[in-house]
């Protein structure tokens, strides 16, 4: 089979540049940095990647387009109990209220935990963000209707025996207060209520039904869903619930060269305002219509950046297998995930500030591929950053062809030391970049492509 003879590996490396953007700050809505090579570079951290990279892919494949079309596919939330809930009620006809409250306590009895009932607002949220295959609620919610005879008379049990354990919480609470205001006891029967409060709020929840837990765990469980055999999932709350190591890694994108970054200074215009300013009859009419409606400041960033990321091929068909799929059906769907993970590589782009920045529409100077078996991360080849000045004082020119330059030849010198070194591809959007190229004088091993589809063999 040809895909058998393909390495482990497949190495991705990409040059872009970015103007006057921020697609990812931090909790000071400052753009992210590091330090590197003695300077300070911008980020793009690898969270941001992936997601934008994940959401590109699963948007394609549910819109029918893409390797991936029709393929089941993921979806992170905290909000697969309302989701179920609203299933419950859309489709198989329940009262809201009763809905949510079933689907809540099924799945908090499954051990997930929630956030804190007294607060509307997360009341119904899962603490953590769960990855599961997108169908996680239908099916949920499918089968409590379908058993809504038990689940019900568990649920009732269920919501009961939490409110008398809530109402025995504040009982002891209360017999606390008291302890301390007055340290002689009155009488022993508040002694006894004490224990029998204590008894109350100690007591265990019903089970839920062997059958039901089952039915959840099995809506959350990765399943088919190729997104979770790329990107893996964490779910420690749910020790029988799979959890899967992920088959792509990423690396945070930096700049080649030290950072560039401005503040730049907004005045937003308030209509209402200007509305009443221009339709004045008299100075005194518009006396409080001067100035701006509202002024700030937001950080934006530019310059090139280097991007990694490497795809295990024995580690995504370990996933498909172990969702269930037999070894040419893992093979297929590995083969699609493949072309489709490189096509969001090339394509995908955080959206932070997409509409004032237009960032999304960024296209790389120059992607490189290569199998090898192991992963090759070439950021050293920008430890040093790029001197952005003129090559007659020394310098390396504009950062988007030095860092090809500098990435083409590290590539070239590491594949004449490894052997495994193999199917090398690069491509670009750049005519600069190009014509570059054709000076360079290119290996024979590395091969020019056109499309983003052509990078992986």
């Amino acid at each position: 089979m040809t895909e058998a003879l393909r390495s482990q590996f497949l190495s991705l490396h990409l040059i872009e540049t970015l103007a006057a953007v921020l697609p990812v700050r931090d909790e000071n809505a400052q753009p992210k940095a590091l330090v590197f090579g003695g300077v300070e570079r911008h980020m793009i951290t690898s969270q941001a990647r992936r997601r934008a990279e994940r959401v590109h892919a699963r948007n394609r494949a549910n819109a029918g387009r893409g390797a991936l079309k029709g393929r089941s596919m993921g979806v992170r939330t905290r909000e697969w109990a309302i989701l179920a809930g609203r299933e419950l009620e859309t489709v198989h006809g329940w009262e809201k209220e009763k809905a949510l409250a079933t689907a809540r306590a099924v799945m908090e009895a499954s051990g997930l935990k929630f956030g804190d009932p007294k607060k509307k607002t997360v009341a119904n949220l899962t603490k953590v963000l769960i990855f599961a295959p997108s169908d996680a609620a239908v099916r949920i919610a499918r089968h409590i209707a379908d058993q809504a005879a038990e689940v019900g008379e568990w649920c009732d049990a269920y919501l009961a025996a939490q409110a008398r354990a809530e109402a025995a919480k504040k009982a002891r609470r209360g017999a606390r207060k008291k302890t301390v205001s007055s340290p002689e006891p009155e009488e022993t029967s508040e002694a006894e209520e004490t224990s029998t409060a204590e008894t109350a709020a100690s007591a265990p929840l019903p089970p839920l039904p062997k059958a039901t837990r089952d039915a959840v765990l099995l809506a959350l469980a990765p399943r088919d869903a190729v997104d979770i055999a790329l990107y893996g999932r964490f779910l420690a709350e749910i020790p029988d619930s799979p959890n899967v190591d992920g088959a792509v890694q990423t690396g945070h994108a930096f700049t080649v060269h030290e950072a560039e970054q401005i503040e730049d200074f907004y005045a937003a215009a308030d209509d209402a305002k200007l509305d009443r300013k221009r339709n004045a009859l008299s100075f005194l009419d518009s006396a409080d219509a001067a100035g701006a409606g509202m002024t700030g400041y937001q950080s934006l960033i530019s310059g090139t950046f280097y991007r990694h990321a490497v795809l295990d091929r024995t580690q995504l068909r370990t996933n498909l297998r172990a969702a269930g799929m037999d070894e040419q059906e893992a093979e297929t769907a590995a083969s699609e995930a493949e072309k489709e993970f490189v096509n969001s590589f090339v394509e995908a782009f955080p959206e932070a500030k997409k509409n004032s920045t237009a960032s999304t529409g960024s296209l790389p100077a120059l992607v490189l591929a290569f199998e090898g078996d192991r992963p090759y991360n070439y950021a050293s080849a920008f430890q040093r950053p790029v001197d952005e000045g003129p090559v007659a004082a020394g310098g390396e020119g504009p950062a988007g062809p030095a860092a090809v330059r500098r990435l083409l030849r590290h590539h070239t010198f590491v594949s004449r030391r490894r052997d495994d070194l193999r199917s090398a591809r690069v491509l670009t959007y750049d005519p600069e970049i190009d014509a570059l190229l054709g000076e360079l004088g290119l290996p024979e091993s590395l091969t020019v492509v056109e499309r983003a589809e052509d990078l992986t063999p």
